[in-house]
């Protein structure tokens, strides 16, 4: 069967009380329209229509950073809302005529699963029904639409809590607004529909009474999980998608072979990846593009951000943000890592020490109370506590450039641009602001080479 989507994502979201288009407001670190998009793409889709309106240019920028990529993917906008049928309406154009059905969805439903979805699509295949609904049966409705059945147990319509009998708010299966149509028979019937309602908007909800008068085929798929079918409408309701999605990626991370010490106080963002047998410690954030190997130890207080973790790593109450680090690393605590800063195999970095965007070679050990910034550090170098490279004289960044086993003495200056040799030492507090040759001792302020070391 020829699917195509249709993503509703319009809305402006005043419940939310924000200036920022509802649906891309994050949940476990990324839009919830990625959510939507990323779930009907595992379905394989031939083609997606996103319908925006509110924050149209926003949301279009925003689904381009949306991983993987959606392909096929189009936008429609719906300039003036009115009513869930007329957003529907707007991808008519995009979609008439190229799929056989068209699934509809929405953009701030992000905890809803592509193996659910997968149900329903597969029912409405090989149903050949006109319209599949997906409902929910539930004691709490959620202020859901009511599904109502005849006696032969067909659906008949949905009614809307606000309009409902004493007798049909006591009905437990509620309409979770996503359909799979036969694409042939909505585009034509959308076209006739009438606004109903005190907004007099057009509702999806109405091609279900009009199916059923026609005695057209109308199936459902039933679902128990209510949390799927969250919509996120006020910042209640986004603290609940966040607090049930990280429990979603903390219980696959644990069933993959990562320990986490207490998942309630961890949060992992939905795009982290993390090595068999590393351990989480509490109130560790890990977020963004990041990547932790095998046999890590990470926190009690750790947050890392894009960056990418070599295996047998220990990250102590440190902050890291965009920065690459390799196998048998340890850091912390109470360290930060700035972006661009890579560390090599089997460095390292101790309390109170900064590092931004330099390279560090293997063995390197900054132990404590030192600012390394822009600097390319060589293998097995000792930096000693108080050590500052000084890399802005006010107007430009400069680098600093250390050979292979330096020792740098407690509190120098390195002023660059400055290069120190390869073996070369430095005395405690020197101010260096010429280059050293390799195995010299320079001390003083400012630095002078006091003899040639043998090595």
């Amino acid at each position: 069967m020829n699917l195509a989507a249709v993503i509703l994502a319009a809305g402006q979201g005043t419940r939310m009380k924000t200036q920022v288009p509802k649906v891309l407001h994050p949940v476990a670190g990324k839009p919830m329209v990625c959510y939507a998009l990323e779930t009907v793409a595992a379905l394989g889709v031939s083609q997606t229509v996103l319908v925006i309106g509110h924050g149209a240019a926003q949301v279009r920028a925003a689904v381009s950073n949306c991983q993987p990529a959606i392909a096929n993917l189009q936008f429609a906008e719906q300039r003036e809302q009115r009513g869930t049928g007329h957003a529907v309406l707007q991808a008519r154009d995009a979609l008439h005529g190229k799929s056989e059905a068209v699934l509809v969805t929405y953009g701030d439903m992000p905890l809803v699963r592509a193996e659910t979805l997968g149900k329903l699509v597969e029912r409405h295949a090989s149903s050949r029904a006109t319209i599949t609904l997906l409902t929910l049966v539930a004691d709490d409705s959620m202020a859901f639409g009511r599904i109502v059945r005849d006696a032969d147990n067909r659906v008949t319509g949905i009614v809307e809590e606000a309009d409902a009998t004493p007798e049909q708010l006591a009905i437990r299966e509620l309409n979770c607004g996503i359909y799979c149509f036969d694409a042939a028979w909505l585009w034509e019937r959308l076209a006739h529909l009438q606004p109903t309602g005190a907004k007099h908007e057009y509702y999806l909800t109405d091609l279900i009474g009009i199916a059923a008068r026609e005695h057209r085929a109308i199936e459902t798929i039933v679902t128990r999980d209510a949390t799927e079918m969250l919509g996120i409408n006020t910042r209640v309701h986004l603290a609940q998608a966040e607090k049930i999605m990280r429990a979603r990626i903390n219980t696959a991370l644990m069933l993959a072979g990562v320990t986490l010490t207490d998942p309630a106080t961890t949060y992992i963002e939905a795009d982290v990846m993390i090595g068999a047998d590393t351990v989480i410690e509490p109130n560790t954030h890990l977020r963004g593009k990041t990547r932790i190997g095998a046999n890590c130890r990470i926190g009690p207080n750790a947050i890392i951000r894009d960056s990418q973790i070599g295996d047998d790593c220990v990250v102590l109450a440190s902050d890291i943000a965009e920065s690459v680090i390799a196998a048998g690393v340890r850091i912390g605590p109470f360290a930060r890592l700035r972006a661009g800063t890579h560390l090599a195999s089997q460095v390292y970095i101790g309390n109170f020490s900064e590092v931004k965007n330099s390279f560090v070679g293997e063995g390197t050990h900054i132990g404590h109370f030192s600012y390394i910034g822009d600097a390319e550090l060589g293998a097995r170098v000792n930096i000693g506590a108080g050590t500052i490279t000084c890399n802005y004289d006010g107007t430009r960044k400069h680098r600093t450039r250390i050979g292979d086993d330096v020792f740098i003495g407690s509190d120098t200056m390195l002023i660059a641009p400055v290069t120190i040799g390869a073996r070369a030492r430095t005395g405690a507090g020197a101010v260096v602001n010429k280059d050293l040759p390799p195995n010299s001792l320079a001390v003083g302020v400012p630095a002078r080479v006091v003899r040639q070391l043998k090595h």
